[in-house]
C-alpha cells in the first residue's frame, strides 16, 4: 500500500503555498479573490483540463482525480488545499478529508443560505452542474438552508467547455444562460447563485440577462474568508510585506491555458505541464 504523504503541520512552514485545484480553468475565479484577499500567500493552482468536465464523469472517477491531486499538491509540500469546483467537492471533500485527516481541506458548497436570507420573492436560482444537483452536498444544503424558499435548478449545458475555451461574452454563452435564466425569472426570481467555479467569469453577461433587480452571488469570496480562518486556526498565515507568488500547472495544453490567464485572472504567466501516469499525477519535464 503507498504511504499517504500527508501534511505534517507541525513541520510546514507559514510560508509554504496553499494548493487550488479544479477541473479546469474555473477555479482561477477562486484563486483570483483568495490572491486579493491574502496577497502575501503563495498559491499552486492546478487545472485537471485532461479530465475537464468534471460535471459529466461518475462520482468514482472524480473521487480517484481528487485524491491524485491532492497527492500531487502534498508532495509540493502546501499547507493547505482548496477545492475550487463544485463538483469534485460534493464527490470528494468528505473522501479526502477522511484520507488526509492532518491537511485543511477548504471547499465549494452552493450559497443557498445566504441567497435563502437575502431573497425577498423567496424564489431562489442556482446554477450548477447536473453531478452537483446530483451529491448528497447539494441535499444537504438545500434541507439545513431552504426550507422557506423556492429553489430552481439550471444546469447550463455547453457552459463550462465555453469558458474554458475562452468565450465568456459569445453569443453561444448568451444563448446557454437565457435558457436557463429565463425561465427562472418568469417565476420570479430574485437572487441566483453560481453554483459552478466556471460562472462568476460569465456574471457580466448573467447581469444583463436578469436585470439590476436580481442578485447575482459569487461564492468566491466567502471561500477566501474560509481560508484566512483556517490560517488563523493553525497559524498559517504568511507575514510578509511582498506580494505572494502564484503557480500555475495543467493536465491540458499549458499554451491554451496561458492564452486565457490575462481574460480571467488579468495578467499573464507561464503554464506549467503535468500529466497523469497509471496511477498518479507528475510533473511533466
Amino acid at each position: 500500500m503507498v504511504a499517504e504523504p500527508e501534511s505534517d503541520l507541525s513541520q510546514v512552514t507559514s510560508r509554504a503555498p496553499i494548493g487550488v485545484f479544479d477541473s479546469g480553468v474555473g477555479g482561477l475565479s477562486v484563486l483570483k479573490v483568495i490572491n486579493q484577499t491574502l496577497p502575501a500567500e503563495d498559491l499552486i493552482f492546478l487545472a485537471d483540463q485532461a479530465h475537464v468536465p468534471y460535471g459529466s464523469r461518475s462520482l468514482e472517477e472524480v473521487q480517484a482525480f481528487s485524491e491524485g491531486i491532492t497527492r500531487f499538491l502534498l508532495v509540493q509540500r502546501v499547507k493547505m488545499i482548496v477545492v475550487a469546483c463544485n463538483t469534485a467537492s460534493a464527490a470528494a471533500l468528505h473522501h479526502l478529508r477522511r484520507l488526509f485527516p492532518q491537511t485543511p481541506f477548504v471547499g465549494m458548497e452552493p450559497a443557498v443560505k445566504p441567497a435563502a436570507e437575502l431573497t425577498r420573492s423567496g424564489v431562489v436560482g442556482v446554477l450548477a452542474t447536473p453531478a452537483t444537483f446530483q451529491g448528497a452536498l447539494y441535499a444537504s444544503v438545500i434541507e439545513r438552508f431552504a426550507n422557506e424558499v423556492t429553489v430552481l435548478q439550471g444546469t447550463c449545458p455547453g457552459l463550462v467547455m465555453a469558458i474554458e475555451a475562452g468565450q465568456l461574452d459569445s453569443v453561444e454563452v448568451k444563448t446557454i444562460l437565457e435558457k436557463a435564466l429565463q425561465p427562472m425569472l418568469a417565476q420570479g426570481i430574485d437572487t441566483v447563485v453560481l453554483g459552478c467555479t466556471h460562472f462568476p467569469f460569465v456574471i457580466p453577461m448573467i447581469e444583463k440577462i436578469v436585470g439590476p433587480q436580481v442578485r447575482v452571488i459569487d461564492p468566491a469570496p466567502a471561500v477566501a474568508r474560509q481560508v484566512g480562518r483556517l490560517s488563523d486556526i493553525h497559524s498559517l498565515h504568511t507575514f510578509s510585506a511582498n506580494s505572494g507568488r502564484m503557480r500555475f500547472l495543467t493536465t491540458g495544453d499549458p499554451r491554451l491555458m496561458e492564452e486565457l490567464l490575462p481574460k480571467l485572472i488579468g495578467q499573464p504567466s507561464q503554464v506549467y505541464p503535468a500529466r497523469w501516469v497509471p496511477g498518479r499525477l507528475t510533473l511533466e519535464t
